[in-house]
């Protein structure tokens, strides 16, 4: 049987995790034809290990024909080349999905996608039930909020840092507001919260809050639909970001199942 061709963009911890899914017989009806990152030397040695192409740009990437590419990089990776990826006959797995914060991107690469006949796969990452939240958006008006908790260490490198924050005995709020403005404020950080509010409310519409608490590690997230006629409360909590790697590879297994969950 021929096998599905698969790139990746990103030559990371996360896409490391895909990579060794294929080797483990997690995705049998794939092969891993390509890698592009932005180091070159980390690239090489990621094709190495995986048996691969090392490519430059997303020329070289393309030229070898995936039938899937799965990002795993940057929302600047995303911006740059899903315009691209499906004009060349790819569809896309997305990880980085603050990109689609931009209404204007977000409708952009739906009309590309529709007009090569490709589809564009979004990765739950650290959150989940992406099916619960686009039914009970399809059933009427509903009001989407989310929570997540951080360690304040984690938010060193952010506008949301300050001493104050290390020495915290009790949560403490450090942000409120709608999750495109969050994520235009850390474009790295919150790619779930995007996630989440395009399965919902739409990212203008859906309620971010960040939380600082002392002595936390890990990830986690709550999710409130409330709604006329449904209302969920999910929790979600991951120790490390290899969830976000592995909602890739269940999104690939979906791609080609004849049972979809």
């Amino acid at each position: 049987m021929k096998k599905i061709r698969l790139a990746l963009i990103g030559s990371g911890y996360l896409n490391e995790i895909v990579a060794n899914a294929l080797e483990n017989n997690y995705l049998p009806e794939y092969e891993l034809v390509g890698v592009m990152g932005r180091n070159p030397e980390r690239t090489q040695d990621f094709a190495k290990r995986h048996n691969c192409e090392a490519c430059a740009n997303i020329q070289e990437l393309m030229a070898l024909k995936p039938d899937f590419t799965a990002e795993a990089a940057s929302p600047q990776a995303v911006i740059d080349y899903t315009e691209t990826i499906l004009k060349s006959g790819s569809n896309l797995v997305v990880l980085s999905i603050g990109a689609f914060a931009d209404a204007s991107l977000y409708e952009g690469v739906k009309k590309t996608a529709a007009e090569n006949h490709k589809k564009i796969y979004i990765a739950s990452g650290a959150v989940g039930g992406f099916d619960v939240l686009r039914a009970t958006a399809l059933m009427g008006p509903i009001k989407a909020t989310m929570t997540s908790k951080k360690s304040p260490l984690s938010l060193y490198h952010t506008p949301l840092y300050k001493e104050e924050l290390m020495k915290i005995t009790e949560p403490e709020q450090v942000f409120t507001g709608t999750t495109k403005e969050a994520i235009e404020m850390l474009p790295f950080q919150f790619n779930v919260a995007v996630a989440t509010a395009l399965a919902s409310a739409g990212p203008e519409k859906t309620t971010f809050n960040i939380n600082a608490v002392p002595d936390f590690r890990g990830d986690e997230y709550n999710i409130e639909i409330q709604g006329e006629e449904v209302q969920t409360d999910l929790n979600i909590y991951s120790k490390t970001s290899s969830i976000a790697a592995w909602s890739v590879v269940a999104v690939l297994q979906n791609a080609v199942s004849p049972i979809v969950f």
